[in-house]
């Protein structure tokens, strides 16, 4: 009966060793998928945005009629916006990559991450593994705040605005822009920087050719020049 009651304590411990390394897992696993949705964290959870809504009453029944497309899955849209913002004074000042990341959460409403240099050029003094920008990717609810915004309210704020280029599509349907200064975002208050910072944002989407991505964006209400095409 002894040696019964030893073994039994015995075979227990070897049981919750499986038990104990799976709720180890169990908060890693739960981590990484609170890391995947951060994204759109501290949203309702049946928001719908302004422009989501727009997309799926509006633009892809139009763009249907206009292209032709017998599966709805064929129809574009936009997937991501992804925000750059490089800081060349980096190489004298390391803090002003916190800096301009700071200002580019309050632009996206979501943490960015520092990029860094991949090798060590000496004529312009950076080093490997120097940070010398941020950037962001933008999904779901966030990427239609910020388009919205960006359209509405950010670009009609460009001092002499002409329009967008329709030249700077890539051939696989995105489209990317440059942003002189980052003062043109209302999250951004005037009096409290001492830098202006220049962007890049680039639009991703599942449109096959540079025409469809075009009547897309153009579908979005996004300020192309119109008489451009026509001049060239």
């Amino acid at each position: 009966m002894a040696e019964d009651k030893k073994a039994k304590p015995a075979a227990a411990a070897k049981a919750e060793k499986p038990a104990a390394a799976k709720a180890q897992k169990a908060p890693k696993k739960a981590a990484e998928k609170t890391g995947a949705e951060d994204a759109n964290a501290g949203l309702p959870e049946n928001y719908v945005p302004r422009l989501r809504k727009h997309y799926d009453e509006v633009i892809r029944p139009g763009l249907i009629e206009k292209f032709g497309y017998k599966n709805i899955m064929e129809v574009p849209k936009i997937t991501k916006i992804v925000l750059n913002m490089g800081v060349g004074e980096a190489t004298q000042d390391s803090k002003l990559v916190n800096v301009a990341a700071s200002e580019l959460e309050k632009i996206a409403g979501q943490k960015p991450v520092l990029t860094r240099s991949r090798k060590a050029i000496a004529q312009f003094k950076i080093r490997e593994n120097l940070a010398i920008g941020a950037k962001v990717t933008l999904r779901k609810v966030r990427m239609y705040e910020f388009l919205d915004r960006l359209v509405t309210v950010a670009l009609p704020r460009v001092r002499d605005f002409r329009g967008l280029t329709d030249r700077s599509f890539d051939g696989h349907g995105n489209y990317a822009m440059g942003i002189k200064e980052h003062l043109i975002f209302p999250e951004i208050d005037y009096d409290k920087i001492d830098r202006v910072w220049g962007m890049d944002v680039i639009v991703c989407t599942s449109a096959k050719t540079d025409d469809e991505a075009r009547a897309l964006l153009d579908a979005f209400n996004f300020p192309f020049r119109k008489s451009q095409r026509k001049a060239a």
